[in-house]
């Protein structure tokens, strides 16, 4: 009976989903002339990546402070406009060296 159950809820999931992608195709038909919505829709990816990508930084790892010192020196790298790569290297080896610290310190 558990399978059962689990497909009810992955069909409704399956719908809910398509629905989403749809929607917008059903009510957009014609194309978006309004200066205001079309840069408030050019910024929705940037914007949704920020907000799932922020609280994985804080949460990534165990200690909060490696994981300030990490964002604090991406955002300092980027700022500098490095690559994506460099960024996130120096970024690693900032959250690297501050708990390498906490262990002998602490």
């Amino acid at each position: 009976m558990d399978w059962l159950i689990f497909f009810k809820y992955l069909i409704l999931m399956a719908g809910v989903t398509y629905l989403i992608r749809v929607l917008p195709y059903v009510f957009m038909r014609k194309e978006v002339n309004n200066r205001f919505f079309k840069s408030f829709l050019s910024y929705i990816p940037y914007t949704v990546l920020a907000a799932m990508t922020f609280p994985a930084i804080l949460h990534a790892t165990d200690n909060i402070y490696s994981a300030l010192a990490g964002l604090l020196v991406g955002i300092v790298v980027a700022l500098f406009e490095k690559g994506l790569l460099v960024v996130a290297l120096s970024s690693c080896v900032a959250v690297l060296l501050i708990e390498v610290l906490q262990k002998f310190v602490f």
